[in-house]
């Protein structure tokens, strides 16, 4: 069982929990990932970490409210366990040591998967800048976080109540086109995002790498659910990633695999909803 020892409401969908788990804690590395089961018959939902603290023994974990599990968890509050929290799975980035200056390109609840990326990055002294993106203001989240670790951080929202009115891919075209310094990418987001954003830096022959969320199930390379297309190969995000080359993703693939289940989502979401909805357990 691990302990909720800390809970907090990002936004009306987004919340941020920190689990006791020294040994998670301890091995954790940036990129990498958990996967929790809240209870015995619970279905596993895998998580980008978003921060860990190996001193406190705790991860960090954000999730947005959008099915069943995620609103299950949701629930939950601090002094309350999950059952099984299982981790650091997944290979942590690597970034040329000649690179001049990474840009993160981040939105929505990718933000905090982006977070402990470029905090290591700007640990060990490379120059950061981030553009981070949301529907309005309030979905942009770790503001103060990524501030704390870029040299510079730019926003954009497609209402624009914070930063430019737009997408954060109308930033990125303007840094690309007036910062000539900036010589790798790392984008984590939706996937349309990410998709767009490769296809930009691309054009401008910048390095860019993803961290892919598709579909998951045991996580252990087993079951093939997470599988996506990386140059032509099928690779398991679960092995093989979550960290690919972005020139390389097949998104569209990748796009119609995480819509595969919607409809069953909704259903399961309804019947939760309806018969469960004050219940923590969903009996």
């Amino acid at each position: 069982m691990y302990k909720i020892v800390r809970k907090e409401v990002l936004n009306p969908v987004v919340k941020l929990m920190d689990i006791e788990a020294p040994r998670v804690a301890k091995s954790a590395k940036p990129g990498q990932f958990v996967i929790i089961r809240i209870y015995d018959k619970g279905e596993r939902i895998p998580l980008t970490i978003a921060d860990y603290d190996p001193e406190k023994g705790t991860v960090t974990i954000v999730f947005q409210e959008v099915g069943k599990s995620t609103k299950l968890l949701g629930t939950l509050n601090e002094g309350d366990y999950i059952l099984d929290f299982v981790g650091p799975l997944g290979n942590t980035m690597e970034v040329p040591k000649d690179a001049k200056k990474i840009l993160g390109v981040g939105g929505g609840v990718g933000i905090p998967a982006l977070y402990p990326k470029l905090k290591m990055l700007h640990q060990e002294g490379y120059k950061v800048e981030a553009i981070l993106g949301g529907r309005s203001e309030e979905y942009v989240i770790f503001k103060k976080e990524m501030e704390a670790v870029c040299d510079k951080v730019h926003y954009a929202t497609d209402d624009g109540t914070l930063g430019k009115k737009g997408f954060v891919t109308d930033i990125l075209k303007e840094v690309l086109e007036n910062d000539k310094e900036v010589d790798y990418v790392i984008t984590v987001g939706p996937v349309i995002m990410m998709k767009n954003v490769c296809k930009m830096t691309k054009e401008y022959n910048i390095p860019t790498i993803v961290s892919m969320n598709p579909l998951m199930v045991d996580g252990t390379g087993m079951c093939g659910a997470c599988r996506i297309e990386v140059g032509g190969e099928t690779k398991f995000v679960c092995m093989d990633g979550p960290i690919f080359d972005g020139h390389l993703v097949n998104f569209d693939l990748a796009m119609t695999r995480l819509n595969m289940f919607k409809k069953q989502e909704k259903v399961s979401l309804e019947l939760y909803e309806q018969h469960h909805g004050g219940d923590h357990h969903g009996r």
